[in-house]
Parts: C-alpha cells; structure tokens; sequence
C-alpha cells in the first residue's frame, strides 16, 4: 500500500472540500476578495505565513543552500527581518486606514488614500500585479509539477496540470474564505514539514559520525563561508543582496490583504506573535534541508537541486509521514498560488472594470466575473509555467523584486510619511517596475548588486523626491492664486 500516495489524496479531498463548503459563504465581490474583514487572528496568521513562503521556501532556498552552502543564511535571515517589520509597522496601519476609506485591495487603497489621481493610480497597479504575478504564479505551477515527479514519478508537465487545475478551482468556488481556511491547514503542515524533516536529517548525519559545519566543509571551503569566499566589498555586495529579501514583504499585495482582512485591528498584535514563531524556524528549516542534502549527496548530485526537499523527505521519513510532508511542499505552492490568482481577479474586476471603468454592476455580476477572470489568469500562468526554464528561486526573485520595490516604497510612505503626494506614489511604482526589469537583464548588474536592493532604494528615492517637487510647485499655484 502506498501511504505516501494516500496521503496526498487525502489532501487534495479536504482542500476541495473547503472550496465547496466556501462557495455559498461568498454573498458579494467583498467577500470573494477580502471574506468580509471577518478573520480571526490564528486564521490571518497561517495564512499569511502559508501564502508568503510559496514553492520557494520548501524548494528553492534549500535548494539555494545545497547549490551555494551557507551564503544562503541571508537570504533567510533578509525573510525573517522583513515579516518581523512589516507586522510592526504595517499591518494594524492598513488594517484601521483600508477600512477607513473601504478599500478591499491594494490598488484600490493606494488610490482611495490619496484622494487625487485614482484612475491612473488603479490602473497602473493593475498591470503590475498582472504582469510580475504571472511569474510568480508560474513558479507555483512549476514546483507542483516537480513535487509529483520526484515524489510519483508523474510527468512534470502532469504535475503541473494537476496543481494548476486544483488551485484554480477551489480558489474560484470559495474565494479568500476558501484560500484563508485552507492556508490555515496548509501552514500547518508546512512547518511541521519545515521543523521535523531537519531533524530527522541531523540525527541521521549524527548516526554517520559527521556534523552538519563539518559536513558542509567536506564539500569546499566556499560552502562553509557565509560569503561564498568572498572578500571586500564583493563580501559585502553578497550579504546586502541576500538581506534584501528584506524589502520584498511591504510591497506583496496577496500578503497585504491578510493585514485588511483581520475582523479585530486590536487582535493584530496576537496574529503577529504566531507569524514570527511560524517564520523563525521555518527559514532555519529550509535552510538546514539543503545542507542536509549537500552533506548527504554531494554538490554535483541532482541535476536539478530544487528536488531536495522531497527527496529527503522520501528517503529518511516513514512513507505516511512523507506523503504528509509532501503534501506540505504541494501547500506551500496552493497557498501562495491560490493568493495571487486572488490578487490578479481583484485587481482585474475591482481596480479595473468596475472603479477604473466605472462599471456598475450587481454583486452577483462582479463576483460571476470575478470567478471568470480567476479561471482566465490560472490559465495564462499555467501556460507560463509549461514554457519556462526558469528555476523557482529566480522566478520568485523576480516576482519579488518587482512588487516589492513597485508597492512597498509607497506604502510605507503612505502610512508614515503626510507629504506623500499621488503623483511621487505612481512615479514610484513606475520606477520600481522599469528597474527591476532593466536591471534584472543586465547579468553583471544583478550579480553586483541584487535588483531587489537597488529596486526598492531608487522608488523609496523618486517617490520623496517627486512628492516634494510636486507640494512645492503646488505651495508656489496656491500663492500666485492669493496674489492675484
């Protein structure tokens, strides 16, 4: 009997089954896209760790140890930085002032907020979303379709198909009722996969005779550094690129909505005590997987080191226990997916078709829509997904980089900052985007100096500066006007 496959089955029933069970909840396109701000603070919090570590904590960072060692620590370390400072300084801000001007996406707010400028603020937004999402949700579809092939030796396009297809229905039945109640289970699986399998693969090397420094070690001096060898300002370039991970989570809006979905702003304080015991020993997890698999394999042994996680797991786990863990690396790809085909249909149907166009519609209309266009946009990432060569790390990356430097300089400013001005907020988005874009092409560039850094620095930069420009050459109307 196969305890691993069953395992999986099992999973996929019950993620079905809250997509069935969500459907009648959703009464209106706000429930469809933020469950009427009626989670509880255990649910906002799974959720938001299970959706913000996707394919890419399971597979691609141990995979980024066992490629590179321990330079991948700050990577790591730039995750758990940037989830600590957002929920002090961001989530109980959005969650009071997105209510405040009843915005139920992040496009929306950044347009609400600021009262002048909103079409073009909308639907600016709106592209951004669609376009680097697209690659994000590509890297989903992808690590499922790499899960099942090492796990069932199912053909990798197949695997793809089978996660594509599961995703994209329980997200259009149940909306974000569906997606925060199954990333609740789904976050609960995914650490215990991330805290028990290290473990276990510390005893087994334990048992060997070797510990995990010494093991790396074998391997070449540069694994055991924290800089790859490196030296000067290369050493430092590497550590600030890694960090920079860092500034990514002020500008993902599928992790943003969790912040203005809380029913409680006040039960924040509870949601976010649970993200960070959630996030520490996850990174420390993933981390330690991938040295694991570099003591344990050697350097040159998987051609595609984004395997790892589940070849470990099947090799050094029980098959139950494995089909379990397993099933946690499918999750964190569902939940992550599940978020972003959220984000995109919201943005779609809300910034766009009815705020941008000014379409006015029934509730029943916008949400039939709404599941139209999650089925549309699954569809487009799963055609992505077939025809790119990318690792998971770098499409991630780059989805990360592009958000995060678009939204999150401006966010910040929104939130913190009174002369913010609506046109340093889309200049700011347009430089994040282009920067990212450009620079990630330049190769030199980007092994210099990660996109993610310079990214986010230029926006936060022309964001102050044209807000600025901008209230000055408004003081300077405003006092020619009292003149006359």
């Amino acid at each position: 009997m196969d305890y691993t496959l069953i395992g999986f089955i099992v999973y996929l029933v019950l993620v079905l089954a809250v997509g069935f069970i969500t459907y009648r909840i959703n009464k209106s396109h706000s429930d469809f896209f933020l469950a009427g701000r009626k989670l509880n603070p255990w649910v906002v919090a799974f959720s938001e760790r299970a959706s913000g570590e996707s394919a890419w904590l399971l597979l691609g960072l141990p995979g980024a140890a066992l490629a590179a060692g321990f330079i991948a620590a700050w990577d790591a370390l730039g995750c758990v930085l940037g989830i600590i400072f957002y929920w002090l300084v961001i989530a109980k801000d959005l969650r009071n002032e997105s209510e405040r001007v009843n915005a139920i996406t992040l496009p929306n707010f950044f347009a609400e907020k600021l009262g002048v400028g909103k079409k073009i603020i909308r639907f600016v937004a709106t592209l951004i979303i669609v376009f680097f999402f697209t690659f994000y949700l590509a890297a989903q579809f992808n690590g499922a379709g790499k899960v099942l092939f090492v796990t069932f030796k199912i053909p990798v396009i197949w695997g793809i198909v089978l996660g594509a297809v599961v995703i994209i229905f329980y997200t259009m039945m149940g909306g974000f009722f569906a997606v925060a109640w199954t990333d609740f289970i789904q976050g609960i699986i995914m650490i215990g996969a991330l805290v028990i399998l290290p473990v276990v693969g510390l005893i087994e090397l334990a048992n060997d005779g070797f510990s995990l420094t010494g093991a790396v070690q074998s391997e070449g001096p540069d694994f055991a550094s924290s800089v790859g060898g490196a030296t000067g300002w290369v050493a430092v370039g590497v550590i600030v690129s890694g960090l920079s991970w860092f500034f990514g989570y002020m500008g993902q809006p599928h992790l943003l909505t969790r912040f203005m979905a809380i029913k409680d702003p006040e039960k924040i304080k509870i949601s976010r005590r649970i993200a960070f015991a959630w996030a520490i020993p996850a990174f420390a997890g993933a981390m330690v997987i991938g040295l694991i698999g570099l003591s344990m394999y050697g350097k040159g042994s998987f051609e595609d080191v984004e395997q790892i996680m589940p070849t470990l797991a099947t090799a050094l786990l029980p098959p139950w226990l494995a089909g379990i863990f397993i099933s946690g690396a499918i999750a964190a790809m569902m939940s992550t997916a599940d978020s972003q085909l959220l984000v995109i249909s919201s943005s779609v149907i809300e910034d766009f078709y009815h705020k941008t166009l000014g379409r006015e519609v029934t509730e029943r209309v916008l949400l039939n829509l709404s599941r139209l266009v999650t089925i549309a946009v699954g569809v487009f990432g799963f055609l992505v997904a077939v025809t790119s060569g990318e690792l998971i790390f770098d499409l991630v990356s780059y989805a990360w980089a592009g958000l995060g430097a678009s939204f999150g300089p401006a966010l910040l400013l929104m939130l913190k900052w009174k002369k913010t001005h609506w046109k340093g907020v889309l200049a700011g988005m347009i430089t994040g985007s282009v920067v990212t874009i450009v620079w990630s092409e330049i190769e030199f560039l980007d092994d210099a100096l990660s996109v993610r850094f310079v990214s986010f620095v230029l926006a936060f930069a022309v964001v102050v500066v044209v807000s600025l420009l901008a209230q000055r050459r408004g003081d300077k109307i405003r006092t020619f006007a009292i003149g006359i």
